[in-house]
């Protein structure tokens, strides 16, 4: 699976070991930046650079990072086809796909350790939407939401 990484300038740390880290475990990477915790930079432009990458098909998930994981999310899931979960916990990050088809695992590095952030991308990658009808049939309300809100 290919996976795409973008943070701001908070979460530059946070990134560089999740690379390393997902390019242990096999995992292709493309790192859409930032690399330097300097200067300071905007959530935004690197939420839109991950769903680019997304989108485009040139990865299958994404994993984006700021120092909170809110403003991110926030961002992130204004961008049509992206559903970004800001999770803490295992149970969220594994869910969030099996349940919502989430394509994109935001974190916040001034919330979290490495310890945990490792844990939260290994379950997010590992899991699988279940397809079931009951999970269908609420992504379609999503998407109804996304297509009324986007005109």
């Amino acid at each position: 699976m290919k996976v795409v990484l973008g943070s701001d300038h908070a979460g530059v740390e946070l990134k560089h070991d999740l690379l390393g880290y997902l390019g242990e475990l096999g995992y292709e990477t493309v790192n859409v930046g930032v690399d330097k915790s300097e200067p300071p930079v905007d959530y935004p432009d690197y939420a839109e650079k991950v769903a680019a990458e997304i989108r485009d098909g040139n990865a299958e998930r994404g994993i984006l990072i700021c120092g909170s994981g809110v403003g991110a999310s926030v961002a992130a899931n204004k961008i049509v086809g992206i559903r970004a979960g800001l999770t803490h916990d295992v149970y969220s990050a594994h869910q969030g796909v099996e349940h919502d088809n989430m394509n994109v695992l935001v974190l916040g590095s001034r919330v979290i350790g490495t310890q945990t952030a490792r844990e939260l991308a290994h379950a997010f990658l590992n899991a699988q939407f279940t397809g079931e009808e009951r999970h269908l049939r609420r992504l379609s309300k999503v998407k109804i939401l996304e297509e009324k809100c986007n005109q």
